[in-house]
């Protein structure tokens, strides 16, 4: 079992589009684990069927019991994060800003302070109609440890590969470079760069690749919309050279991309011609 993990320096360079359609190419011989659980848009495309929901709770926060509370304002003297403000004459924890540190636990003389566990989130076992199996979350609004969601995301759908004899796992990464991206590298035989032929484009790409490099993880790169900018994709296959990084394939700007998100199908699905070749092509040559 070998896993593939498509990640971009920053959003909207056409990730999500490419992995689902990898995800279509791959059918049943995959499992598909969307671990971009900030903004999770995969299923959009994948139609799963939400068949097993499970929360998620990663995380405590201060819960004050206002019975056994003595107003003697220790928490809030303690508290570095503001998150214990005063509202009607009572001490409450603004949500939002506590960080769970338990501070204002250890100060308490009365014990009116719990720290409970947080619900941050779902995650989902689905069936799509690729024939496959996807491995899905949402982290909730305001939520964090986005992390630790990806990290369970990847376990099950690691399980599930395992326990069925897949070939592969597809993994549809987070932008950028924090934790959930991090999370989502972890265990990857193979890292796949999309891109774009833009400044930010490059400049996020090499940042991107910094990471994937502390994994010593072998990489190829996608140059999405390719032809928008010749000069800047040129310095980009001059910067895949120069990093070993294997050039994948360019895909031109083509507004059946657009057309067929807008039709609730990926690429492969909607288009006969030259987009969905390349991208057969640059499937057969990642796998």
């Amino acid at each position: 079992m070998k896993e593939i993990v498509i990640i971009s320096g920053k959003g909207g360079t056409g990730k999500t589009s490419i992995t689902a359609s990898f995800a279509m190419l791959g059918g049943k011989d995959i499992v598909v684990a969307d671990c971009d659980v900030d903004a999770a848009d995969m299923h959009l495309l994948m139609q799963p069927d939400w068949e097993k929901s499970e929360d998620f709770y990663s995380g405590v926060i201060a819960e004050i019991d206002q019975e056994k509370c003595v107003k003697c304002g220790n928490c809030a003297d303690v508290c570095r994060f503001s998150a214990i403000p005063i509202i009607d004459k009572k001490y409450v924890v603004n949500k939002l800003n506590c960080e769970g540190c338990g501070y204002c636990f250890h100060v308490c003389p009365t014990d009116a302070i719990t720290m409970k566990e947080q619900n941050v989130g779902k995650w989902y076992i689905s069936n799509t109609k690729a024939d496959n199996v996807m491995v899905h979350a949402r982290l909730g609004i305001g939520a964090e440890n986005s992390g630790k969601l990806v990290a369970k995301v990847k376990n099950e759908a690691k399980r599930i590969a395992k326990e069925t004899d897949k070939e592969f796992i597809v993994v549809d990464g987070s932008p950028g470079i924090g934790c959930p991206v991090v999370s989502s590298l972890s265990g990857a035989d193979f890292v796949v760069l999309v891109t774009e032929p833009t400044v930010s484009g490059l400049h996020d790409l090499k940042r991107v690749y910094q990471l994937v490099k502390k994994f010593n993880i072998s990489a190829g790169c996608i140059i999405n919309k390719s032809d928008l900018n010749t000069k800047v994709a040129r310095q980009i296959e001059k910067f895949l050279r120069e990093e070993n990084i294997i050039h994948i394939s360019d895909l031109p700007y083509d507004e059946t991309f657009t057309k067929a998100m807008t039709n609730g199908q990926t690429i492969v699905e909607y288009d006969d011609a030259n987009l969905k070749n390349i991208l057969v092509n640059s499937w057969e040559k990642i796998k």
